[in-house]
């Protein structure tokens, strides 16, 4: 069919066609046409195209319309894209193959059979669909994560948080994330800071961790696999910031966080709240910091994420000032 279009050279044609479609004037239904040095952007009328451009006539054919999850199952289901795997709460066939079907980069489709459980903070998947592998690569902040789901704890839901806590950090300075897993705390704030030490308990993720910080090219992270209540009281006194991602049973570390903070340093601290109850981590680090006999002040409390109903995932930045 015939249709207005703007007429310009291939070097510029995604900027044009981005600004085109930013002015609301590019004709998604037609399909872009070119030639040895042009492309021919079909535009809905000549209403608002920007001075400059040149207008011509095309013919076009009809774009093929790609066709969504919720075209396939009539409704558009939950799930999470990590890397190149899909999880779902619950087995669905159905649901698994509009996946595939739908998101032509993803390869397999999991659901867990077990909550987050044991000292390593893992859980148990079942294969739905697609490649038997519970591995794949994370892309986040311009970092890549190589990740096992089942055989290390890992959360895409604190993308934000972790791009929040890494603008903090100065150059100079010593950050200790005390509960690593697969690095995604540790890699993005080792861009920033001086040096950073990352500590795990679960061998799986230090072996994720140690690859994860070659796939980056990152060289002032130190790695320790052990338990942070032994690993403490050699790190007394050595972080200018704490990263206390574990949110279940972050308030049993607390003591080794003060241990290993310099004066004035920073913890970012992680729990789980009832939406009525908040101030309940505050008042958490404020028992511990007495009975330590340090003192704390608050620098922000936020919800993270909503982990059940009328429960969240929160965060604690407070600053050690004695």
């Amino acid at each position: 069919m015939k249709s207005l279009c703007v007429k310009v050279p291939r070097a510029k044609g995604e900027s044009t066609r981005k600004r085109l479609a930013e002015l609301g004037i590019l004709d998604k239904s037609l399909k872009i046409q070119s030639d040895d040095q042009f492309l021919y952007l079909p535009v809905l009328n000549e209403k608002n195209i920007p001075p400059g451009m040149e207008i011509v006539t095309k013919g076009f054919e009809k774009a093929k319309k790609h066709e969504t999850i919720g075209d396939i199952l009539g409704f558009v289901p939950s799930y999470e894209l990590i890397g190149d795997i899909a999880t779902l709460a619950e087995e669905d066939v159905n649901v698994a193959k509009a996946i595939l079907a739908t998101h032509k980069n993803v390869r397999t489709v999991l659901c867990p059979t077990s909550l987050t459980t044991g000292e390593f903070r893992v859980r148990d998947f079942k294969i739905i669909a697609g490649e038997p592998r519970t591995e794949t690569v994370y892309k986040e902040h311009g970092c890549r994560y190589a990740i096992d789901l089942q055989r290390a704890y890992f959360n895409p839901h604190l993308s934000t948080e972790r791009a929040r806590i890494s603008a903090q950090v100065e150059p100079d300075e010593m950050v200790i994330d005390m509960f690593a897993g697969v690095g995604p705390f540790s890699i993005l704030i080792a861009k920033r800071a001086k040096r950073v030490i990352a500590i795990d308990k679960n061998p799986d993720a230090i072996l994720f961790l140690r690859k994860n910080v070659e796939l980056n090219s990152i060289t002032n992270i130190e790695i320790i696999q052990g338990d942070v209540r032994e690993v403490a009281p050699r790190l007394r006194g050595r972080a200018d910031r704490v990263i206390m991602n574990l949110p279940h049973t972050a308030s049993e570390f607390l003591n080794e966080a003060i241990e290993m903070l310099k004066s004035k340093g920073v913890i970012h601290y992680y729990d789980i709240r009832h939406e009525d109850d908040l101030e309940g981590a505050i008042h958490t680090i404020q028992g511990v910091a007495a009975h330590s006999g340090v003192g704390i002040k608050i620098l922000n409390t936020r919800k993270v994420h909503s982990y059940a109903p009328h429960k969240y995932i929160v965060c604690v930045d407070c600053q050690v000032t004695s």
